[in-house]
């Protein structure tokens, strides 16, 4: 996966530093990001030295270890633990990954540093603000939309040809790694829809049991909500479900294109 840096901040102050415990051996430091929107102090960066032989493999290990057991004000979200859930995006070792998939080994940096998803409002220490990211979301009605009526067994079917068609989609969790990525989403984030939400718009679009792929499309065309997108891959690059937004954006810029010609 392609190493994203995220931009210096210029206010961002020299934290706390927790040494690991007398008689560590496997020692590994951690660089994480801390702001309380309580306490009036710009954001600031605490060193964290954990003893690996008593933490599990995992980045969210780590950072559980951290709260558990050396600074209990640690703030981040976490859920699952088997990267389904998209709760513990965030930015290890400079790209935008799930904290329960990143293993300690894989971190390339001796110091790890972690950071909330970039550009996004934090809400406190690695906890980002995601009200506007489901708001977008709740824009495409993520949902089956149909005028026919429901066949007598309840079910619409579909052949498995048509059921492949949404593999590569069904799969993403709304982590949200791969839309604060993106450049075009930091300029044009209040317009643009932003890689994640337009894999899933175009999920319901190739659905073949949805009704109404037309003002789906209708509603995708804009300026700003489709078309913002640059092809720089940074998506495709940080999924953490190895999935390919760019490709679901150009298959839907290829409907686009077929209704003109039509």
């Amino acid at each position: 996966m392609a190493e994203f840096i995220l931009p210096k901040h210029s206010k961002i102050g020299k934290g706390k530093h927790f040494p690991a415990p007398a008689g560590a051996r496997k020692i590994r430091s951690f660089k994480v990001y801390r702001w309380n929107p309580d306490d009036g102090k710009n954001p600031s960066v605490d060193t964290y030295e954990v003893d690996l032989d008593s933490c599990g493999p995992m980045v969210l290990d780590a950072l559980i270890k951290i709260k558990n057991e050396i600074d209990p004000t640690l703030t981040f979200r976490r859920s699952c633990r088997e990267g389904i859930c998209g709760s513990c995006a965030m930015n290890i070792d400079g790209t935008n990954t799930l904290a329960c998939t990143k293993a300690i080994a894989e971190c390339g940096k001796k110091e790890v540093p972690i950071y909330p998803l970039p550009h996004l409002p934090v809400v406190k220490d690695l906890v980002p603000d995601l009200t506007h990211f489901y708001a977008q979301y709740a824009s495409i009605r993520p949902w089956m939309r149909t005028q026919s009526a429901a066949p007598a067994s309840g079910e619409r079917l579909q052949s498995p040809e048509d059921r492949k068609k949404l593999d590569g989609l069904y799969e993403c969790i709304l982590c949200a790694c791969c839309s604060t990525s993106c450049p075009s989403y930091w300029w044009n984030g209040d317009r643009y829809l932003g890689p994640a939400i337009l894999l899933q718009a175009y999920r319901w679009i190739v659905d073949s049991r949805d009704e109404d792929t037309g003002a789906r499309l209708d509603d995708l065309e804009d300026p700003f909500k489709l078309y913002r997108c640059h092809t720089i891959m940074n998506c495709a690059r940080t999924c953490p479900k190895g999935l390919n937004p760019a490709k679901a954006i150009a298959e839907i810029k290829k409907l686009m294109l077929a209704r003109r010609g039509a």
